[in-house]
């Protein structure tokens, strides 16, 4: 007898918990499965690395990546 889990898939979304500005870090921490302090980490180190580079990157993840939704909003 075969044992299968159905995983959900993994979703790339802006989260609550956790945010600081808009969520993203936060989102993309929870999707790749690190540490958000380390993600945090990254992106303060590539801003500096790359002269400013990341910000605007970072405003296009803000408005490319959906916002979790709410446990009260239905689907």
């Amino acid at each position: 007898m075969t044992n299968t889990v159905q995983e959900t898939p993994k979703k790339l979304e802006r989260i609550h918990e956790g945010r600081m500005l808009g969520g993203v870090c936060a989102g993309w921490a929870r999707y790749l499965g690190v540490d958000l302090a380390v993600v945090r980490l990254m992106v303060v180190a590539a801003t500096f690395v790359f002269l400013g580079v990341t910000i605007p990157l970072y405003a296009a993840a803000y408005v490319l990546t959906p916002e979790e939704e709410s446990p009260g909003q239905a689907s």
